[in-house]
Formats: C-alpha cells, structure tokens, sequence
C-alpha cells in the first residue's frame, strides 16, 4: 500500500537543438508503504525513508519546441538517464511513538555473525526514465508535467529482502526493540488468537527483484543565456524548455 508524499527540488536544461536538451535534478522526497491492505498484509510491516537523488538525463521530444512566435510552443516527451540517490528506511516503534532507522539496527541479522551478510549502503544508483509536456510561455517560461520511474539497484529501500533471522537470537543480541520491528506479524494477534514470530529462514521480502519508487510533478523553468549573440533575436536558435 503505497502512500503520495511531497517532493521538491531543482533542475538545470540544457538545449541542444528543438528536439534534444540534456538535464540534471536535484530533487529531495520521501517515500512510504505498507503492508496494510495488500497481499502482504499478514507480514505488517511498513516503512518510510527520506530520498535525495542527483540525475543527469537526456530528454527527447516529440515535436520541435521553440519560445518564438508563430512557431510550436508545446511538446510531450520522454527522458532517460542515470540517478544516485541516498536512503534512510524508518519505521515507528510498536506502541506508535518513535522512529527508528533501520539500517543500523540489522532487521534481517546483518552482522549478527561472521557469516552474516553486511549492512546494506544508504546510497545507490538508479536509472530515471518517464515521460513529460512541457509549454513555454513568452519567450523566458516555460511550465511542464512530469512522471518518471527510478529503476534502482538496491533491494533495502524499504529494509526488506531476504528471510527472517530466528526472532529469538536477534532479541538476545540486539534487543527487543530490534526483534520487535524485525517481524510484526504478531502484533495483529489477539489474545484468544496469538500469532508467533515467523521462523528462521521464512521468506520476509523478494529476493528476485530490486525495488522501484517514482516522482510526478509541475516544472516551471526561466531560460537564461541560451541564445546566439547574432542570431535574429525574432528566431531564436533553441527552445525554451
């Protein structure tokens, strides 16, 4: 169950021709699910972390953009490139109060000997693509919408994938904190109906697949010395986008 947080940030465009510009965002966000009403719902865990990413992509559009009288003001198009983006998975403590960060804490027994596996990296690399429109207004606006996929090479961006760690030696070594947001199936038990921490080796996440996240948005962008100091300033050379 996947929640809308907001995002912001900045980008920079250069363009190379009407149909071509290369791009870099900077863009801070954060994103949030559950397990809550989805297949998954029986594992109960959830998870928000806070995203800052730095892409370079390329954008192509579909019909030539130009910021002249006249001429094509709008176009849709679509981007691709590469991202590296920084993490920090949370989720709340079981009685509702504070956050903890995840990845420090080892949920799946990261660490815990010498034949575990290590702590994941907060920070990895992504590849960005979407699609887009964009309008200029004038001759120095221009606003846009856009979607775009991360496609990312990393499994933890919710602190989920492998197999649970026995519950038991994870409270012995790190604490009952720790075991308890490892696994919460049992907190949708009851008292006529206990539910047991999962069993060593029980699949927690998948194992297959890396994770996704994405933004959708408005732009709004000002041009700013992209014209040739002796081209007729009626025909600009490039668009404004």
């Amino acid at each position: 169950n996947y929640e809308f947080c907001p995002a912001g940030g900045f980008m920079y465009r250069y363009n190379i021709s009407p149909r071509w510009a290369l791009k870099a965002d900077f863009i801070f966000a954060k994103v949030c699910a559950s397990d809550v009403a989805t297949l998954n719902a029986a594992r109960n865990l959830s998870f928000t972390s806070p995203i800052t990413e730095l892409s370079v992509e390329a954008e192509l559009n579909f019909l030539k953009l130009y910021n002249a009288p006249q001429k094509n003001r709008f176009s849709p198009y679509i981007f691709a490139g590469i991202t590296v983006f920084s993490f920090d998975p949370q989720a709340q403590s079981v009685d509702g109060g504070e956050f903890y960060e995840l990845q420090s804490l080892g949920t799946e027994g990261q660490e815990l000997t010498e034949e575990s596996e290590k702590r994941y990296s907060l920070t990895s690399v992504a590849i960005p693509f979407g699609i887009g429109l964009k309008f200029t207004i004038g001759r120095h606006f221009s606003i846009g919408a856009e979607w775009g996929m991360r496609y990312t090479f990393t499994d933890y961006l919710d602190d989920v994938k492998g197999v649970y760690c026995d519950n038991q030696v994870l409270r012995d070594a790190r604490g009952s904190i720790v075991a308890d947001l490892a696994d919460r199936s049992p907190e949708l038990g009851t008292e006529d109906h206990p539910i047991e921490f999962n069993k060593e080796g029980t699949q927690r996440g998948n194992v297959t697949t890396t994770d996704l996240y994405s933004f959708a948005g408005i732009t709004f962008t000002v041009k700013f010395g992209n014209e040739s100091k002796t081209c007729d300033l009626h025909k600009p050379r490039k668009p404004l986008h």
